[in-house]
């Protein structure tokens, strides 16, 4: 591409938005050129709105710092310097609708990090290895918004990553019923140690509305679309518990399934490793090469040395076993913020340009 995208992050300040930026310094394909935030950031520079409050590891890119940041309700100035726009906007879900709809019909695309259009029945929620046909509900979409050019997409929760891929890879086995406790980590409420330091040494065993998500969002994600809308899958069956843990990056889950084929353990292995998408086959630039990954080791996968795995866009596999009361169980490992939220969106702008959803203005 001889001239890259021009991007706009909204709710840039955040830590999602943070990650954002972070991923997109030097992405072949796109260019963060706009920022926008809260009327109390506007006006700063990106360097200056931010101040203390950088949460990577990582330092803050250079070619953001002197970013002069746009207050994001004003959505038609904002929206006339970009070709499309990632949303991490921090407000109630009825404003997020509000506002990312409205960026839509300025002719905006909007990437939203967001839940809150993830059940909008025109709106496509996408993991782009496993259900790249659902973009197409953006045609009937663009009809309802009365655009052009403008939708918006969404990718689902973090939290169903290191579980919903891996039941995906073994659809042909037919899961059923599945029990999955997650195990998330605390830059998920998008928190680190500084923020949270009662974390330390300490599990909550409640996590507001991640529970449904975990058990709902993979049916939609597995769904067909029918007259206009996705309808979600019937099954499996799926029952979770989420629990924050002491970890600041990487979403475990503990996962036992009930086929109604009976799988070997070598099959079973065989469909992860083998597994691909349509991002791998258009070798996208933030596509893992292997999607999953199986791990022999009885210790793994261990957020310390598996959390990385694909810079953070694989999902790692590990004690696949036979089970007494369910057929096999096993442990997964996904990336919360870089799989599960700000990757996973650039993963879907990736690939909606490369479906054509996303062009130059």
């Amino acid at each position: 591409m001889s001239e890259k995208l021009k991007v706009g992050i909204l709710g840039g300040t955040g830590m999602v938005g943070q990650r954002f930026i972070s991923i997109l310094e030097n992405h072949p394909w796109f260019e963060v050129t706009t920022i926008a935030a809260s009327p109390r950031s506007a006006g700063k520079t990106y360097a200056q709105a931010v101040g203390d409050r950088w949460k990577l590891d990582t330092p803050m890119p250079k070619g953001v710092k002197d970013i002069v940041v746009k207050n994001v309700n004003e959505v038609e100035q904002v929206a006339s310097e970009v070709d499309f726009v990632f949303s991490a906007v921090d407000m109630s879900k009825d404003e997020i609708k509000r506002i990312e709809e409205d960026y839509a019909k300025t002719e905006t695309p909007v990437v939203s990090n967001n839940s809150a259009h993830r059940w909008t029945k025109d709106v496509p929620m996408v993991v782009p290895e496993i259900n790249p046909e659902h973009m197409k509900v953006i045609e009937f979409q663009r009809k309802r918004l009365g655009t052009k050019r403008g939708f918006v997409a969404v990718k689902p929760n973090c939290s169903i990553q290191s579980y919903a891929p891996v039941l995906t890879a073994w659809k042909e086995f037919e899961p059923y019923e599945v029990v999955a406790t997650t195990y998330q980590a605390i830059s998920g409420a998008g928190k680190n140690w500084n923020d949270w330091p009662e974390m330390l040494g300490n599990i909550i065993p409640y996590i507001g509305g991640e529970e449904e998500k975990s058990e709902k969002e993979p049916l939609r994600i597995w769904g067909e679309i029918k007259n206009g809308v996705i309808e979600p899958a019937k099954s499996p069956v799926i029952t979770c518990q989420c629990i924050r843990v002491p970890v600041l990056n990487g979403h475990t889950a503990a996962v036992f399934v009930k086929f109604k084929k009976k799988p070997t353990k070598e099959q079973l292995i065989s469909a992860l490793e083998s597994f691909k998408g349509l991002p791998q086959e258009l070798n996208l630039p933030s596509a893992p090469k292997q999607f999953i990954q199986y791990l022999t080791e009885d210790n793994r996968p261990q957020v310390t040395v598996d959390v990385d795995f694909e810079h953070g866009m694989g999902i790692s596999v590990g004690r696949l076993r036979e089970d007494t009361v369910y057929d096999w169980k096993f442990v997964g490992l996904s990336h919360n913020t870089l799989r599960g939220a700000a990757g996973g969106a650039v993963l879907c702008a990736e690939l909606l340009k490369a479906q054509g959803y996303i062009e130059k203005k």
